[in-house]
């Protein structure tokens, strides 16, 4: 079963509130160019790394990821044609669990993502107040798009008393029907993306599939 993502932006002084009371996990991604049908891009959190290939297929992108030592990631990232890098922070509302971004590199956005398990439950999900315009439609604000082509211009997010108050209720575990929600925030309209992601020249593409395969040779069960 696809899950589904509803993506929104978050003020910056809100974002800082959920970090101080919740911390979060250090996060850094490197996007190789992407090629007809698939993409690939190398992850760096905490002490793990990880390689992972994105394919598309007519029920939706897959992705499939393969652990590989740290030292190995980071020497991938340096070969990568863009990074982003976050700070990640799981938040819990009710029974669904939401996480938190807050960029840090190509420059500074908060996002909140909601990942459901299906279609019918985002559609379903009201955003509560303190949640900004939703994005969820804009390809700007994915994070391989921002590593390749930097930033979207994201409008200012307002703060308002509602707001507070309902992030307050949600740290402090007291989300129900009192919750305020939000007047169904307007979807920010889809930047004129650079997607100029001006593919790259044949020789990142060979650097790539090089350093992949060298990577799953090294990786494989030969040595005793």
């Amino acid at each position: 079963m696809m899950s589904t993502a509803r993506v929104f932006l978050l003020a910056s002084s809100l974002a800082r509130l959920i970090e101080k009371e919740r911390g979060g996990q250090h996060i850094r991604q490197g996007y190789f160019p992407e090629r007809p049908g698939r993409s690939t891009h190398v992850q760096v959190e905490g002490e793990t790394g990880q390689l992972i290939l994105v394919s598309n297929h007519p029920s939706g992108p897959v992705e499939e990821a393969a652990d590989i030592p740290r030292s190995q990631a980071e020497a991938l990232l340096e070969l990568t044609a863009g990074q982003v890098e976050y700070l990640s922070v799981n938040l819990a509302i009710g029974t669904q669990t939401i996480m938190i971004c807050r960029f840090l590199t190509p420059g500074p956005l908060d996002l909140i993502t909601l990942t459901f398990e299906q279609s019918q439950q985002a559609r379903k999900f009201q955003p509560l107040a303190w949640f900004g315009p939703e994005v969820t439609e804009d390809s700007a604000y994915q994070s391989r798009a921002m590593a390749l082509a930097g930033l979207p211009a994201a409008p200012e997010v307002e703060i308002t008393d509602a707001a507070l108050h309902s992030l307050l209720d949600t740290l402090d575990g007291r989300v129900g029907s009192h919750q305020p929600q939000a007047p169904a925030p307007q979807p920010v309209a889809p930047s004129v993306s650079a997607e100029a992601e001006d593919e790259h020249d044949q020789d990142d593409l060979n650097i790539e599939d090089s350093v992949v395969r060298d990577l799953a040779r090294s990786l494989s069960p030969r040595r005793r």
